[in-house]
């Protein structure tokens, strides 16, 4: 006698079916209204909190939509509850600089006028490769060619090219993470 195919793994019911679609369809609208209802910050380029939350929101919708012991209303209630913790952390963070300092980390200066800064480099876990790809990126030959490069809060280099020195001492470079000298070459 044949084994009958499982099927099971497959397709349960119809009912569980619209379960899942239903859900599914809630939590693609919840979530898009959400995220114009808490503006481009969402889904702008993200810094390791924002990250985070984004990964939550994701799992929480899939618990919702596919879990049976999870109500969609209940998934629906976490998300809602995430998106105000994320906003009122960003509110609190705009207002105070040291909540701000509290979750967000600083950009970090990786090369100094065409010298690696080796100790940044250990601490980001960013290779020199990596700072090569930034620099070809941005049209640069070579590291002699960089004033800086910089490894920002969302994970992003910036390079400022040597030859402009109002840009290489520019206010906005104030906030960056300079490590000591002893740490370059």
């Amino acid at each position: 006698m044949e084994e009958a195919i499982d099927i099971i793994g497959w397709f349960e019911s119809w009912d569980r079916l619209a379960n899942v679609a239903i859900g599914a369809v809630f939590f693609y609208f919840y979530i898009v209204i959400l995220t114009r209802i808490l503006g481009k910050r969402t889904t702008s380029q993200m810094n390791n909190f924002d990250w985070i939350i984004t990964i939550a929101v994701g799992s929480l919708a899939a618990s919702g939509t596919l879990l049976r012991n999870i109500a969609i209303i209940e998934a629906a209630a976490a998300i809602l509850i995430l998106a105000a913790a994320q906003w009122l952390t960003t509110k609190l963070a705009f207002h105070s600089e040291r909540f701000e300092r509290v979750i967000k980390d600083e950009p970090t200066l990786l090369t100094d006028r065409g010298e690696l800064l080796h100790d940044a480099m250990k601490r980001t876990r960013v290779s020199e490769e990596e700072i090569m790809s930034a620099l070809r990126a941005n049209g640069l030959a070579s590291l002699k060619d960089a004033a800086w490069v910089v490894l920002e809060n969302n994970g992003e280099f910036s390079v400022i090219p040597k030859g402009d020195p109002e840009r290489e001492d520019a206010p906005l470079l104030e906030s960056v993470a300079r490590p000591d000298r002893q740490g370059a070459g």
